[in-house]
């Protein structure tokens, strides 16, 4: 017999969508780009050739048109793992339960899900400007002692080479993205790399205002991190979370990522918005 969710599992909405995202499955077209910024929805969908669903609850926004003929869900997130979490969760919760009977579809569903975000460069070659699609996503917050996850030998390599040179009294986590949307959007000028999700963005990114980090060094640590033939470039806040919850789902996800600082040489870039344009094109056209 199929596990009916109960309603405090999964909540609905008195008008049949799901709860946070605010979304029924008819919004949802199967390739979703993901951003974390509310305000740059807009920003992708004013490219689109028609809009023609807008909703909107709390930090997530979502446009769903078309862009040359192809159906697209552009979403914000806001930022942290955290919301990752219920991101995917209510995401995949569209497509592979009927939301009317609780129960899980008999066919399995996987859609694309594209990260387009802003991230920092921890190594010296990588500047400020340059566009990077990750490979490998590690994650340093704490999302993954909550579920249990089968890790590739490759994974656990990568996780443990981090967890020694942080002494942290945790392992990470770590996992690979799509090779097929990969394949798809990692050319022309996109390099690949390896990105760290930090769980937060001064005391964890190593940065000092008021507070004193616990590993200043942070940065340079893990620049210096190489595990199965894989060094760590760059960092931000939510990749790792999307691959980890992409695997376990049966999802296709890629985090592309706007190099907008160099931590390595602390430079930034003079226009960051135009960064993000450059790799927004490069999304729309590619995807």
């Amino acid at each position: 017999m199929t596990k009916v969710i109960p309603s405090s599992e999964l909540i609905i909405n008195p008008d049949g969508s799901i709860y946070h995202l605010n979304l029924k499955p008819e919004f949802l077209a199967s390739t979703v780009i993901t951003v974390g910024d509310p305000e740059r929805v807009s920003k992708i969908t004013q490219y689109f050739d028609e809009v023609e669903l807008k909703v909107s609850k709390r930090e997530f926004v979502t446009h769903t048109g078309t862009y040359k003929g192809k159906r697209l869900t552009v979403m914000s997130t806001g930022m942290g793992t955290d919301n990752i979490e219920i991101f995917m969760t209510e995401l995949d919760a569209l497509v592979n339960i009927d939301l009317q009977t609780r129960k899980l579809k008999p066919k399995h569903s996987s859609l694309e899900i594209i990260r387009v975000g802003t991230s920092g460069s921890m190594r010296k070659d990588i500047p400020a400007g340059a566009l990077l699609a990750t490979d490998y996503g590690i994650g340093l917050d704490t999302l993954m002692q909550y579920y249990n996850a089968a890790y590739s030998s490759k994974e656990l390599a990568i996780a443990e080479a981090v967890q020694k040179a942080l002494g942290l009294q945790f392992r990470p986590y770590c996992f690979k993205g799509s090779g097929a949307l990969m394949g798809k959007l990692c050319k022309g000028e996109v390099i690949e790399g390896n990105t760290v999700t930090c769980p937060g963005f001064f005391g964890p990114q190593g940065r000092e205002v008021r507070l004193k980090p616990a590993i200043p060094d942070i940065i340079e640590r893990l620049s210096k991190v190489v595990a199965g033939g894989v060094q760590l470039t760059n960092f931000e806040m939510e990749t790792a979370g999307y691959y980890a919850m992409g695997k376990m789902l049966g999802h296709e996800v890629l985090s592309l990522n706007a190099i907008v600082a160099n931590r390595i040489t602390r430079e930034f870039v003079e226009d960051a918005d135009k960064v993000m344009e450059k790799l927004i094109l490069h999304t729309l056209e590619n995807v």
